[in-house]
């Protein structure tokens, strides 16, 4: 599942306790039903680097404070995740301790077959490379049934719904849709990654934590993007 750092947050704060709350009893729920999960976090709540002032600080630093991000948001969501009784272990690309450990496919595999929740900070731990495709690349190398990507809206639109009322949402589409059409579902790596290895990713709205219950169920509104 890919997270937005602002799904950590409310209103204008970086953290929201009752959101924190809320996600982490979904998570747990969602283990319950038998799923394995593995999140790639964002840090939008803390940090963009697109949008950091690039004429001062350089493009390869403002990448890695927004790395940093995502451990400090991760480290969070953890501590939540154990709290509501799960186990929870962080990997990133490099080890930082006491946070997390460096990632290894056999690792990850391993932990989530002992009933671990993974979350995976740190980007891919290259500076160009967003979070989309951390999210992407992780799927990938544990071998996901999906990839799962949660939103403030109901899935994919073809524009802005926060914008135009007649705004149409995809039940479906394909990863040659989303070329075509410059949807902004992901960044163009992480949906060439998808693509090319026939990941299905369902788009859906977090907002509501419980929404991530109904994506597994198969009763939530969103949208399906597969190679056909």
């Amino acid at each position: 599942m890919k997270l937005s750092g602002e799904a950590l947050g409310g209103g204008n704060e970086q953290y929201s306790h009752e959101g924190l709350l809320a996600l982490s009893h979904a998570i747990h729920q969602t283990v319950q039903l038998g799923v394995q999960v593995g999140i790639v976090i964002g840090a939008g709540n803390i940090f963009r680097a697109r949008s950091a002032n690039l004429e001062t600080v350089d493009r390869v630093t403002a990448d890695n404070v927004g790395m940093l991000g995502t451990v400090m948001n991760a480290a969070i969501l953890r501590d939540y995740l154990r709290a509501d009784g799960l186990k929870a272990k962080i990997l990133s690309p490099r080890e930082q301790r006491p946070l997390t450990v460096a990632f290894a496919r056999d690792t990850a595999l391993g932990l989530m077959q002992a009933g671990y929740v993974l979350i995976f900070a740190g980007g891919t731990g290259n500076p160009y490379f967003t979070t989309d495709s951390a999210a992407a690349l992780r799927a990938l190398e544990i071998s996901a049934d999906a990839l799962i990507k949660g939103t403030q809206v109901d899935g994919v639109y073809d524009k802005d719904p926060h914008q135009h009322k007649d705004a149409r949402r995809f039940e479906k589409l394909t990863y040659d849709d989303v070329l075509a059409r410059q949807l902004q579902v992901m960044d163009l790596t992480a949906v060439t990654l998808c693509a090319e290895q026939g990941m299905p990713m369902f788009v859906f709205d977090i907002s509501d934590p419980k929404n991530l219950i109904r994506t597994i169920e198969g009763t939530q509104p969103g949208t399906w993007i597969t190679k056909e």
